[in-house]
């Protein structure tokens, strides 16, 4: 509930001290209040979470960052039968959103799927939803286990991926990885508008993802309407209990 720790990260000393005895969840699996957590590297506060600053500086004994820290990735880990859901903000100053993924027609593992053949003659599906709108509907998923789809959230349009691959053809409890990358756009959009799938990805395209910055990658650092650095994304865990 509280403490701290020291690591050693390539010859600097990197100092972790966090306070949760109070912490307030709400309902929610993180907290939200009378909490904190600090990193401190070279006498500087180099991240700081939760509600509690002073408390936080007056117990690490160091000066603030010069420069406030990014969100760039978010890792979550969510578990199911045929529907997955979690809440997330796709920007720091946005509000929270809904996102559920449902599979249907018994997306599970079985040995005919292995030559294309549907599941008792009904192919396996998946929707995904945000805040209950449905957003993308994937048919015949046994071959459109890999792919990705451009979706339109308010001002923001939403780059989403998924490999649902040992959903289908692996044994046992095994994961689906759906990728969720919000780009800023500057003209005005329609929310929850789905634009047409792009072609599937192959496994080597999706998995390095979170390092294409090069030009005509898709680049997943971008500046918002204040200025600001937008640069995020959601990897969402789906692992599927039979």
């Amino acid at each position: 509930k509280q403490g701290s720790k020291r690591f050693v990260e390539e010859g600097k000393a990197v100092d972790i001290f966090w306070d949760l005895k109070a912490a307030r969840f709400n309902g929610e699996t993180e907290p939200n209040s009378e909490y904190y957590v600090a990193v401190v590297c070279d006498e500087e506060v180099v991240l700081l979470l939760g509600d509690l600053k002073k408390y936080a500086y007056r117990k690490t004994g160091c000066r603030p960052g010069l420069i406030d820290p990014i969100l760039v990735s978010r890792k979550e880990h969510i578990f199911g039968k045929k529907k997955f859901a979690t809440r997330i903000k796709f920007h720091e100053k946005g509000r929270f959103h809904e996102i559920s993924i449902e599979c249907k027609n018994r997306c599970n593992y079985s040995g005919n799927l292995s030559n294309g053949n549907s599941i008792n003659g009904d192919d396996p599906e998946m929707e995904i939803r945000i805040d209950g709108d449905l957003v993308i509907h994937v048919k015949h998923l046994q071959w459109k286990f890999r792919g990705n789809e451009s979706i339109k959230l308010h001002k923001l349009r939403v780059e989403v991926y998924w490999d649902v691959h040992d959903w289908l053809f692996s044994p046992g409890l095994r994961h689906a990885l759906f990728i969720f990358k919000p780009i800023m756009s500057c003209t005005s959009l329609s929310p929850l508008s789905t634009s047409s799938s792009s072609p599937p990805l192959s496994s080597s395209t999706l998995t390095p993802l979170s390092s294409q910055t090069g030009p005509g990658s898709g680049s997943l650092e971008r500046l918002d309407a204040d200025g600001e650095s937008f640069d995020f994304c959601l990897f969402l865990y789906a692992w599927k209990a039979e």
